[in-house]
Protein backbone atom coordinates (compact mmCIF):
# COMPACT_ATOMS: atom_id res chain seq x y z
CA UNK A 1 0.00 0.00 0.00
CA UNK A 2 1.08 3.40 -0.63
CA UNK A 3 0.43 6.86 -0.71
CA UNK A 4 -2.85 6.43 -2.51
CA UNK A 5 -4.14 4.22 -0.32
CA UNK A 6 -4.10 6.88 2.63
CA UNK A 7 -5.47 9.58 0.56
CA UNK A 8 -8.96 6.85 -0.43
CA UNK A 9 -9.20 6.69 3.08
CA UNK A 10 -9.31 10.71 3.28
CA UNK A 11 -11.72 10.38 0.63
CA UNK A 12 -13.81 7.57 1.96
CA UNK A 13 -14.18 9.77 5.36
CA UNK A 14 -15.20 13.44 3.47
CA UNK A 15 -17.95 11.47 1.55
CA UNK A 16 -18.93 8.48 4.25
CA UNK A 17 -18.46 10.23 7.35
CA UNK A 18 -16.14 7.41 8.74
CA UNK A 19 -13.16 8.68 10.66
CA UNK A 20 -9.77 7.73 8.73
CA UNK A 21 -8.01 6.87 12.12
CA UNK A 22 -10.92 4.42 12.67
CA UNK A 23 -11.01 2.50 9.55
CA UNK A 24 -7.13 2.10 9.57
CA UNK A 25 -7.04 0.83 12.86
CA UNK A 26 -9.57 -1.86 11.96
CA UNK A 27 -7.15 -2.54 9.24
CA UNK A 28 -4.18 -2.86 11.47
CA UNK A 29 -6.21 -5.39 13.81
CA UNK A 30 -7.49 -7.32 10.11
CA UNK A 31 -3.55 -7.82 9.09
CA UNK A 32 -2.66 -9.54 12.63
CA UNK A 33 -5.28 -12.30 12.17
CA UNK A 34 -4.46 -12.20 8.44
CA UNK A 35 -0.26 -12.33 9.35
CA UNK A 36 -1.03 -15.33 11.79
CA UNK A 37 -3.47 -17.42 9.25
CA UNK A 38 -1.46 -17.08 6.09
CA UNK A 39 2.47 -17.21 7.88
CA UNK A 40 1.18 -20.06 10.77
CA UNK A 41 2.40 -17.98 13.41
CA UNK A 42 1.25 -17.39 16.95
CA UNK A 43 3.40 -14.96 18.38
CA UNK A 44 2.14 -11.85 20.00
CA UNK A 45 2.49 -9.04 16.67
CA UNK A 46 1.56 -5.60 15.86
CA UNK A 47 0.91 -4.39 12.51
CA UNK A 48 1.63 -0.61 12.06
CA UNK A 49 0.31 1.38 9.07
CA UNK A 50 2.36 5.15 8.49
CA UNK A 51 -0.28 7.81 8.37
CA UNK A 52 1.45 9.46 5.74
CA UNK A 53 3.02 7.00 3.24
CA UNK A 54 0.75 3.91 3.65
CA UNK A 55 3.94 1.63 4.80
CA UNK A 56 3.28 -1.56 6.35
CA UNK A 57 5.33 -3.30 9.29
CA UNK A 58 4.79 -6.41 11.20
CA UNK A 59 6.34 -6.48 14.24
CA UNK A 60 6.70 -9.40 17.00
CA UNK A 61 6.55 -8.36 20.43
CA UNK A 62 8.53 -10.30 22.53
CA UNK A 63 8.85 -9.83 26.65
CA UNK A 64 12.74 -9.45 28.13
CA UNK A 65 13.22 -12.83 30.43
CA UNK A 66 16.11 -14.30 32.24
CA UNK A 67 15.76 -17.67 30.61
CA UNK A 68 13.72 -18.34 27.22
CA UNK A 69 11.23 -20.96 27.49
CA UNK A 70 9.00 -19.80 24.41
CA UNK A 71 11.23 -18.25 21.87
CA UNK A 72 8.26 -16.71 19.69
CA UNK A 73 6.88 -14.76 22.41
CA UNK A 74 10.07 -14.38 24.85
CA UNK A 75 13.57 -13.21 24.08
CA UNK A 76 16.59 -13.37 26.35
CA UNK A 77 17.88 -10.11 28.33
CA UNK A 78 21.60 -10.25 26.72
CA UNK A 79 19.75 -10.65 23.68
CA UNK A 80 17.57 -7.79 23.68
CA UNK A 81 20.71 -5.69 25.14
CA UNK A 82 22.62 -6.56 21.87
CA UNK A 83 20.02 -3.99 20.25
CA UNK A 84 19.34 -1.85 22.95
CA UNK A 85 21.72 -1.51 26.19
CA UNK A 86 18.15 0.12 28.37
CA UNK A 87 16.08 -3.16 27.88
CA UNK A 88 15.42 -4.44 31.39
CA UNK A 89 13.24 -8.00 32.47
CA UNK A 90 9.62 -7.68 31.42
CA UNK A 91 10.01 -5.06 28.99
CA UNK A 92 8.53 -5.56 25.17
CA UNK A 93 10.59 -6.23 22.56
CA UNK A 94 9.56 -5.29 18.95
CA UNK A 95 11.52 -7.03 15.91
CA UNK A 96 10.18 -6.50 12.61
CA UNK A 97 9.25 -9.44 10.95
CA UNK A 98 7.34 -8.27 7.87
CA UNK A 99 7.08 -10.95 4.76
CA UNK A 100 8.51 -10.09 1.66
CA UNK A 101 4.94 -10.78 -0.14
CA UNK A 102 2.36 -9.42 2.77
CA UNK A 103 1.87 -6.12 0.69
CA UNK A 104 -0.90 -7.89 -1.01
CA UNK A 105 -1.89 -10.08 1.93
CA UNK A 106 -2.59 -6.57 3.30
CA UNK A 107 -3.93 -4.97 -0.16
CA UNK A 108 -6.82 -7.54 -0.16
CA UNK A 109 -7.58 -7.39 3.65
CA UNK A 110 -7.99 -3.37 3.70
CA UNK A 111 -10.10 -3.87 1.29
CA UNK A 112 -12.40 -6.52 2.80
CA UNK A 113 -12.14 -4.09 5.97
CA UNK A 114 -13.09 -1.18 4.00
CA UNK A 115 -16.00 -2.59 2.41
CA UNK A 116 -17.35 -3.75 5.71
CA UNK A 117 -17.35 -0.63 7.66
CA UNK A 118 -18.68 1.51 4.73
CA UNK A 119 -21.76 -1.07 4.66
CA UNK A 120 -21.99 -0.52 8.71
CA UNK A 121 -21.42 3.39 8.31
CA UNK A 122 -24.47 3.18 5.47
CA UNK A 123 -26.34 0.63 7.81
CA UNK A 124 -26.17 3.41 11.04
CA UNK A 125 -26.83 6.17 9.15
CA UNK A 126 -30.18 4.24 7.88
CA UNK A 127 -30.70 3.29 11.33
CA UNK A 128 -30.62 6.42 12.38
CA UNK A 129 -32.25 8.43 9.97
CA UNK A 130 -35.50 5.89 10.58
CA UNK A 131 -35.51 5.76 14.33
CA UNK A 132 -36.38 8.63 14.25
CA UNK A 133 -39.66 7.88 12.17
CA UNK A 134 -40.78 5.13 14.53
CA UNK A 135 -44.43 6.28 15.11
CA UNK A 136 -45.06 8.67 11.77
CA UNK A 137 -46.17 7.78 8.15
CA UNK A 138 -43.83 7.02 5.45
CA UNK A 139 -44.53 6.72 1.57
CA UNK A 140 -43.17 4.02 -0.39
CA UNK A 141 -43.30 1.98 -3.62
CA UNK A 142 -44.33 -1.82 -3.83
CA UNK A 143 -41.35 -3.75 -5.25
CA UNK A 144 -42.10 -7.41 -4.11
CA UNK A 145 -44.80 -9.72 -1.85
CA UNK A 146 -44.01 -12.95 -0.83
CA UNK A 147 -45.96 -15.65 1.40
CA UNK A 148 -45.95 -13.22 5.09
CA UNK A 149 -45.23 -9.25 3.87
CA UNK A 150 -45.29 -6.94 0.77
CA UNK A 151 -41.85 -5.67 0.37
CA UNK A 152 -42.19 -1.09 0.24
CA UNK A 153 -38.88 0.70 -1.29
CA UNK A 154 -38.39 3.59 1.23
CA UNK A 155 -35.50 5.07 -1.37
CA UNK A 156 -32.50 4.13 0.95
CA UNK A 157 -34.08 1.07 2.44
CA UNK A 158 -36.54 -1.91 1.87
CA UNK A 159 -39.44 -1.81 4.48
CA UNK A 160 -41.56 -5.06 4.86
CA UNK A 161 -45.67 -4.63 5.16
CA UNK A 162 -47.06 -7.88 6.80
CA UNK A 163 -50.10 -8.80 5.26
CA UNK A 164 -51.55 -8.94 8.67
CA UNK A 165 -50.64 -5.55 8.93
CA UNK A 166 -52.89 -4.69 5.52
CA UNK A 167 -56.68 -3.71 5.64
CA UNK A 168 -59.25 -5.92 4.12
CA UNK A 169 -59.77 -2.99 0.97
CA UNK A 170 -56.02 -3.15 0.82
CA UNK A 171 -55.37 -4.40 -2.82
CA UNK A 172 -51.40 -3.12 -4.28
CA UNK A 173 -49.32 -4.37 -7.22
CA UNK A 174 -45.91 -3.66 -8.01
CA UNK A 175 -44.87 0.21 -8.50
CA UNK A 176 -48.21 0.98 -6.42
CA UNK A 177 -46.91 4.22 -4.22
CA UNK A 178 -48.29 3.48 -0.47
CA UNK A 179 -48.22 5.31 2.93
CA UNK A 180 -47.70 3.79 6.42
CA UNK A 181 -46.90 3.55 9.93
CA UNK A 182 -43.84 2.70 10.94
CA UNK A 183 -44.27 0.33 14.17
CA UNK A 184 -40.64 -0.49 14.36
CA UNK A 185 -37.56 -0.13 13.85
CA UNK A 186 -34.52 -2.09 15.00
CA UNK A 187 -30.88 -2.69 14.28
CA UNK A 188 -30.50 -6.06 13.17
CA UNK A 189 -27.23 -8.18 12.50
CA UNK A 190 -28.34 -8.21 9.07
CA UNK A 191 -28.54 -4.27 8.96
CA UNK A 192 -32.08 -1.76 9.78
CA UNK A 193 -35.46 -3.90 9.93
CA UNK A 194 -38.49 -1.51 9.63
CA UNK A 195 -41.69 -2.75 10.22
CA UNK A 196 -45.24 -0.81 8.78
CA UNK A 197 -48.64 -0.82 9.49
CA UNK A 198 -52.35 0.28 7.41
CA UNK A 199 -53.91 -0.94 10.15
CA UNK A 200 -52.59 0.50 13.42
CA UNK A 201 -54.55 3.30 14.86
CA UNK A 202 -51.50 5.91 14.73
CA UNK A 203 -51.65 5.82 10.83
CA UNK A 204 -55.90 7.35 11.45
CA UNK A 205 -53.56 10.01 13.44
CA UNK A 206 -50.65 10.65 11.83
CA UNK A 207 -53.28 11.24 8.62
CA UNK A 208 -55.10 13.65 10.36
CA UNK A 209 -52.14 15.71 11.84
CA UNK A 210 -50.65 16.20 8.65
CA UNK A 211 -54.18 17.28 6.90
CA UNK A 212 -55.54 19.87 9.64
CA UNK A 213 -52.85 22.78 10.38
CA UNK A 214 -55.19 23.34 13.54
CA UNK A 215 -53.48 19.47 14.86
CA UNK A 216 -50.46 19.99 13.50
CA UNK A 217 -50.15 23.78 15.28
CA UNK A 218 -51.36 22.52 18.69
CA UNK A 219 -54.56 24.53 18.74
CA UNK A 220 -56.64 20.91 18.30
CA UNK A 221 -55.53 18.21 20.21
CA UNK A 222 -56.85 14.25 19.07
CA UNK A 223 -57.44 12.96 22.87
CA UNK A 224 -58.70 9.42 21.22
CA UNK A 225 -58.71 7.19 18.37
CA UNK A 226 -60.78 3.60 18.23
CA UNK A 227 -60.00 1.66 14.84
CA UNK A 228 -61.54 -1.07 12.89
CA UNK A 229 -59.17 -0.81 10.00
CA UNK A 230 -60.69 -0.81 6.94
CA UNK A 231 -64.70 -0.55 7.99
CA UNK A 232 -65.04 2.31 10.71
CA UNK A 233 -62.93 4.75 12.96
CA UNK A 234 -63.78 7.17 15.87
CA UNK A 235 -61.42 10.12 16.88
CA UNK A 236 -62.29 12.37 19.53
CA UNK A 237 -60.82 15.61 19.09
CA UNK A 238 -60.44 18.84 21.68
CA UNK A 239 -59.87 22.37 21.04
CA UNK A 240 -57.70 24.43 23.44
CA UNK A 241 -59.13 27.37 21.65
CA UNK A 242 -62.67 28.02 22.55
CA UNK A 243 -63.01 30.29 19.44
CA UNK A 244 -62.44 27.23 17.22
CA UNK A 245 -64.82 24.29 16.69
CA UNK A 246 -62.61 20.58 16.85
CA UNK A 247 -65.05 18.89 14.74
CA UNK A 248 -65.26 21.33 12.23
CA UNK A 249 -61.25 21.73 11.69
CA UNK A 250 -60.98 17.76 11.27
CA UNK A 251 -63.99 18.32 8.65
CA UNK A 252 -62.82 21.05 6.52
CA UNK A 253 -64.58 23.60 4.10
CA UNK A 254 -67.33 21.12 2.46
CA UNK A 255 -65.77 18.23 3.96
CA UNK A 256 -62.52 18.12 2.20
CA UNK A 257 -60.36 17.54 4.88
CA UNK A 258 -61.95 14.40 6.18
CA UNK A 259 -62.38 13.15 2.54
CA UNK A 260 -58.59 13.10 1.70
CA UNK A 261 -58.04 10.91 4.64
CA UNK A 262 -61.05 8.53 4.13
CA UNK A 263 -59.58 8.43 0.58
CA UNK A 264 -56.70 7.33 1.45
CA UNK A 265 -57.67 4.49 3.84
CA UNK A 266 -59.85 3.26 0.74
CA UNK A 267 -63.19 3.90 1.69
CA UNK A 268 -63.17 3.89 5.98
CA UNK A 269 -65.65 5.43 7.34
CA UNK A 270 -65.00 8.18 10.07
CA UNK A 271 -66.57 9.97 13.20
CA UNK A 272 -64.84 12.84 14.27
CA UNK A 273 -66.74 13.68 17.68
CA UNK A 274 -65.78 16.26 20.17
CA UNK A 275 -63.60 15.10 23.63
CA UNK A 276 -65.47 16.79 26.53
CA UNK A 277 -64.37 16.01 30.83
CA UNK A 278 -67.93 15.11 31.34
CA UNK A 279 -68.51 11.52 30.69
CA UNK A 280 -71.89 11.35 29.92
CA UNK A 281 -71.64 14.08 27.44
CA UNK A 282 -68.49 12.56 26.15
CA UNK A 283 -70.06 8.90 25.82
CA UNK A 284 -73.04 10.30 24.28
CA UNK A 285 -70.92 12.16 21.25
CA UNK A 286 -68.96 8.63 20.94
CA UNK A 287 -72.00 6.74 19.82
CA UNK A 288 -72.40 9.04 16.47
CA UNK A 289 -74.37 8.97 14.79
CA UNK A 290 -76.91 8.13 17.10
CA UNK A 291 -79.56 9.98 19.04
CA UNK A 292 -78.94 9.80 22.79
CA UNK A 293 -81.32 10.09 25.57
CA UNK A 294 -79.83 9.20 28.72
CA UNK A 295 -76.02 8.29 30.22
CA UNK A 296 -75.99 7.14 33.81
CA UNK A 297 -72.29 6.62 34.42
CA UNK A 298 -71.02 3.73 37.42
CA UNK A 299 -67.84 5.05 38.66
CA UNK A 300 -66.95 1.87 40.18
CA UNK A 301 -67.22 -0.19 37.18
CA UNK A 302 -66.62 2.13 34.49
CA UNK A 303 -69.20 1.26 33.10
CA UNK A 304 -72.18 3.69 31.08
CA UNK A 305 -75.45 3.23 30.32
CA UNK A 306 -76.79 4.31 27.64
CA UNK A 307 -80.54 4.80 26.69
CA UNK A 308 -81.16 5.60 22.97
CA UNK A 309 -84.93 6.13 21.06
CA UNK A 310 -86.37 2.96 20.05
CA UNK A 311 -85.60 3.59 16.41
CA UNK A 312 -82.55 4.38 17.04
CA UNK A 313 -80.86 1.21 18.66
CA UNK A 314 -79.54 -0.82 16.12
CA UNK A 315 -77.91 2.34 14.71
CA UNK A 316 -76.19 3.08 18.41
CA UNK A 317 -75.41 -0.93 18.21
CA UNK A 318 -74.08 -0.94 14.59
CA UNK A 319 -73.26 -3.79 12.44
CA UNK A 320 -72.15 -6.57 14.58
CA UNK A 321 -72.20 -4.30 17.68
CA UNK A 322 -69.32 -2.18 16.05
CA UNK A 323 -70.52 1.40 16.44
CA UNK A 324 -70.98 0.31 20.45
CA UNK A 325 -67.40 -1.56 20.30
CA UNK A 326 -65.49 1.30 18.87
CA UNK A 327 -67.24 4.20 21.58
CA UNK A 328 -66.21 1.87 24.48
CA UNK A 329 -62.67 1.87 22.78
CA UNK A 330 -62.74 5.73 22.48
CA UNK A 331 -64.02 6.32 25.65
CA UNK A 332 -62.41 3.82 27.50
CA UNK A 333 -65.66 2.81 29.27
CA UNK A 334 -68.16 -0.06 28.93
CA UNK A 335 -71.23 0.79 27.32
CA UNK A 336 -74.55 -1.18 27.76
CA UNK A 337 -77.12 0.31 25.22
CA UNK A 338 -81.12 0.17 26.24
CA UNK A 339 -83.97 1.32 24.08
CA UNK A 340 -86.23 3.11 25.49
CA UNK A 341 -88.73 0.62 25.56
CA UNK A 342 -86.31 -1.68 27.53
CA UNK A 343 -85.24 0.72 29.95
CA UNK A 344 -88.30 1.21 30.67
CA UNK A 345 -89.36 -2.02 31.53
CA UNK A 346 -86.55 -2.65 33.49
CA UNK A 347 -85.76 0.16 35.58
CA UNK A 348 -89.12 2.42 35.28
CA UNK A 349 -89.66 5.81 32.80
CA UNK A 350 -86.61 8.03 33.46
CA UNK A 351 -86.94 11.65 34.00
CA UNK A 352 -84.89 13.20 31.19
CA UNK A 353 -86.89 10.68 28.54
CA UNK A 354 -88.06 13.69 26.77
CA UNK A 355 -84.84 15.70 26.16
CA UNK A 356 -82.66 14.26 23.58
CA UNK A 357 -78.84 15.04 25.38
CA UNK A 358 -76.17 17.01 22.85
CA UNK A 359 -74.47 15.82 20.48
CA UNK A 360 -71.31 17.57 19.27
CA UNK A 361 -69.81 14.79 16.34
CA UNK A 362 -70.22 14.23 12.90
CA UNK A 363 -69.75 11.16 11.01
CA UNK A 364 -67.67 11.04 7.43
CA UNK A 365 -69.08 7.55 5.22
Amino acid sequence: MNTDFIEALSEIEREKGIAKEVLIDAIEAALISSYKRNFNTAQNVRVDINRHTGLIKVYARKTVVEEVLDPRLEISLYAAREMNQNYQLNDIVEIEVTPRDFGRIAAQTAKQVVTQRIREAERGLIYNAFVDKEEDIVTGIVQRQDLRNIYIDLGKIEAALPLTELMPTDKFKQSDRVKAYITKVENTTKGPQIILSRTHPGLLKRLFELEVPEIFDGVVEIRSVAREAGFRSKIAVYSRNPEVDPVGSCVGPKGMRVQTIVNELKGEKIDIVRWVENVEEYVANALSPSKVLEVNVFESEKMARVIVPDYQLSLAIGIKGQNARLAAKLTGWKIDIKSETQAEQEYGRPKTFTEEMHQDSVSID
